[in-house]
């Protein structure tokens, strides 16, 4: 497969063992793989024009939490084509209700998943376009 057919993900998350881990994980299953240790930096990648198929992010971040980051991503409209996914050990059905009320297309919490089933529903999730 070239590389102009894998999807593009864009992961943000402070833990880089985690970035990393999910990194290899989505590389290996023929996506392109952009990632951010802050909020921040993912916003700088969207507005230097990468535009990924799908942002994956945590919820607990220093400076900007994930649900800030999803807000700007959308009131800026940093990345219209773009679904996005929150990676999170929050649980918390306040904090889901939350994100869904944003627009998330999907929440998962870090604890009760490995990472191939993160990549099956990012999977799942793109193929809902």
């Amino acid at each position: 497969m070239t590389d102009t057919l894998k999807k593009k993900v864009l992961l943000v998350d402070d833990d880089s063992f985690l970035l990393n881990m999910y990194s290899l994980k989505f590389g290996k299953n023929n996506y392109e793989v952009v990632s951010a240790l802050s909020s921040q930096g993912a916003i700088d990648k969207l507005k230097d024009g990468y535009k990924p198929d799908i942002l994956i992010f945590d919820v607990i971040m220093p400076g900007m939490d994930g649900i800030e980051l999803l807000s700007a991503v959308r009131n800026q409209h940093l990345a219209d084509q773009a679904k996005c996914l929150i990676l999170s050990n929050q649980g918390e059905p306040a904090d889901i209700e939350r994100a869904k009320k944003i627009g998330i297309d999907g929440y998962i919490v870090k604890a009760t998943s490995i990472p191939s089933e993160v990549v099956k529903a990012v999977d799942d999730i793109l193929a809902k376009k």
